[in-house]
């Protein structure tokens, strides 16, 4: 149901659009909303990019600092 959408559903789309806000508007909206979306990408990018910084340090932290070992069983200290 929610597949891709194809030519005609986004001639409906833009029809209803041109209705709706008119032809003055409309290429304000397309403007407005290029300009989101390039935003959207930009903050998801830099997510991660953060992301795979801190987990590159995180594993270069972690191969540098020692590994507790656990004491034999029986040798508990009180």
């Amino acid at each position: 149901m929610l597949g891709s959408i194809g030519m005609p559903e986004l001639l409906v789309i833009f029809l209803v659009a041109l209705i709706i806000f008119g032809p003055r508007r409309l290429p304000e909206l397309g403007r407005a909303l290029g300009q989101t979306l390039q935003e959207f990408r930009r903050a998801s990018s830099n997510l991660q990019h953060s992301l795979e910084d801190e987990i590159a340090a995180e594993k270069s932290s972690s191969a540098t600092k020692p590994v507790p070992v656990a004491a034999p069983p029986g040798t508990e200290s009180r």
